[in-house]
């Protein structure tokens, strides 16, 4: 794991707390911050697809407390404090999968998900799309493994084997498919 990566790691790592507005209201670790039901915090989601219309997957690290070994979407953090997130979005890229891409934000939304009893997840997540065709050079302290896949397989596999995926990749999936989709399938043809 790169340096940067085990920056991210750090259960200390401070996360920046909000409201359901998304305005901050303080700090608190990262360890904290996913004990028990969660604090609202806010996080990231990226997608990335290439030019043949397929998505960048990410298989979590087996060293991840939340949902280690589960497919999930092409990267996933948190800002840090007095870091904007699209900022946060470009590092976290570059960190863990060696590539950057122009990013469009799709939307936000909060959502609250548990893990057992380990903990959960309860953000304010920036929900964004880009496109590339550079292969990664994935941080193996943050990513088991990682494919493309088509948007078809992907809604295959999710029906036949939900419990592969984490709670964030499905619910952020689901809205893309309904209302963006088709414009980012228009857009990675074109790039």
């Amino acid at each position: 794991m790169s340096a940067l990566g085990a920056a991210a790691n750090n259960p200390r790592e401070q996360l920046i707390l909000v409201n359901g507005a998304d305005r901050e209201i303080g700090f608190l670790s990262k360890e904290e911050c996913h004990q028990g039901a969660g604090r609202l915090h806010r996080a990231f989601s990226v997608f990335l697809f290439n030019s043949r219309g397929e998505l960048l997957l990410q298989q979590r690290s087996a060293a991840k407390p939340l949902w280690p070994l589960h497919w999930s979407n092409s990267c996933c953090s948190h800002p840090r404090q007095g870091e904007s997130v699209e900022a946060a979005a470009q590092r976290r890229l570059t960190e863990e999968l060696g590539l950057s891409a122009k990013l469009r934000l799709l939307y936000k939304f909060e959502y609250q998900a548990a893990y057992g009893q380990v903990g959960s997840e309860h953000e304010l997540c920036w929900v964004f799309a880009g496109f590339t065709d550079e292969e990664p050079h994935a941080d193996a302290g943050e990513i088991a493994a990682w494919r493309h896949v088509s948007p078809g397989s992907l809604d295959t596999e999710i029906a036949a084997n939900p419990a592969a995926f984490t709670p964030w990749l499905k619910l952020e999936w689901a809205d893309i498919t309904a209302r963006y989709l088709p414009q980012l399938l228009a857009a990675a043809d074109r790039n």
